[in-house]
């Protein structure tokens, strides 16, 4: 008998182990996908806390206070807000990132991150690989509004003049590095114009900025423009969106008015830490997207301006990597530099 190929060769023991060592994986396996199993059967079977990095009062902190409260009305548990704004969003990703990747501590991911993956040199994580994606929960697009006897009666008039006129005419949005903010340069960029883009600290003095004319234009949501646009302060020449806002059916969106590469969806959606059990997973989507389907939730974020609609954390992971790539591209081309 050959001494390597009988019974007890090193090249049998080694394909016996080798044969254990496969079945072992299976099993552990077979285990890990038994617990999360279970886990979901049980979901939420204690509160589920939901770190959100704006203060509260604003309409990022409103919107998921409503989905937090239909989420708690539909399945008998408390999801509990804990407001941690600053840093990029980076201290409310901390507190998703310091527990358990069991479903019960998440963190309010989106547009916002996507910025700071490019914005933020001393991020300490990567909101791709660190976290697993749940559902996007809301849209918003941005408005570009001007004063009312603004002598612009559309987009293109506004753009025809700043071509005919370059330098002369001023762009208005909050906080350098913001959605709106960018959203301005990614305007000038995509129109290629040369204009000024001037900061403002809060969307208040952007309004006051566009009623005395200092700006020509601002940058904004709904939200911030809701009161000026109330009182027949401010006239808005297009939407963002890729469709007409709802509540602004009679305003063309930029595509509509010559700019098709102009799009601006700022979102925001839920995330775990990364390694959440795809059971645990799968039930945590089903139960936001459930919730967001109800008719009075979305009446409510649409009074907002927020479209809350829900997602698959496939779509969602898609949408963060697109929108890191869109918004590194803006930043470089408009020379911002990084923040530490």
């Amino acid at each position: 008998m050959n001494p390597l190929n009988g019974i007890g060769s090193p090249c049998r023991c080694m394909a016996q182990r080798a044969v254990l060592a496969a079945a072992a994986v299976v099993l552990l396996a077979g285990l890990a996908s038994d617990a999360g199993a279970q886990d979901a059967a049980s979901y939420p079977n204690r509160p589920v806390r939901i770190f959100v990095p704006y203060g509260a009062g604003g309409v990022g902190d409103l919107t998921m206070r409503l989905l937090a409260q239909k989420l708690s009305d539909n399945t008998g548990q408390q999801f509990i807000i804990e407001n941690r704004p600053g840093a990029g969003g980076s201290l409310s990703a901390r507190g998703a990132l310091g527990a358990p990747a069991d479903g019960y501590s998440l963190a309010v991911t989106g547009n916002g991150q996507a910025i700071s993956m490019t914005l933020f040199k001393s991020r300490t994580y990567d909101v791709l690989t660190d976290f697993t994606q749940v559902s996007v929960t809301g849209t918003f697009e941005m408005l570009l509004a001007v004063r009312q006897d603004s002598p612009f009666k559309t987009l293109q008039d506004l753009i025809a003049f700043a071509r005919r006129n370059p330098g002369k005419l001023n762009l208005g949005a909050v906080n350098p590095g913001s959605t709106q903010n960018l959203s301005a340069h990614l305007f000038k960029q995509t129109t290629d114009t040369q204009v000024a883009i001037v900061p403002h600290k809060t969307t208040p003095d952007l309004v006051t900025g566009i009623l005395r004319g200092d700006i020509d234009i601002g940058f904004d949501f709904y939200a911030g423009f809701q009161g000026a646009l109330s009182d027949k302060q401010v006239r808005i020449l297009a939407t963002s969106g890729e469709e007409r806002n709802a509540l602004l059916k009679d305003v063309p969106t930029a595509i509509e008015s010559g700019l098709p590469t102009y799009v601006v969806t700022s979102w925001n959606g839920l995330s775990s830490r990364a390694g959440l059990p795809d059971p645990v997973l799968r039930k945590l989507n089903g139960l936001i997207v459930t919730a967001l389907a109800d008719p009075t939730l979305q009446e409510k974020g649409l009074k907002l301006g927020i479209d809350m609609r829900g997602t698959t954390p496939e779509q969602m992971r898609d949408r963060m990597a697109r929108d890191i790539v869109k918004w590194r591209n803006v930043i470089e081309k408009a020379g911002i530099a990084p923040e530490q």
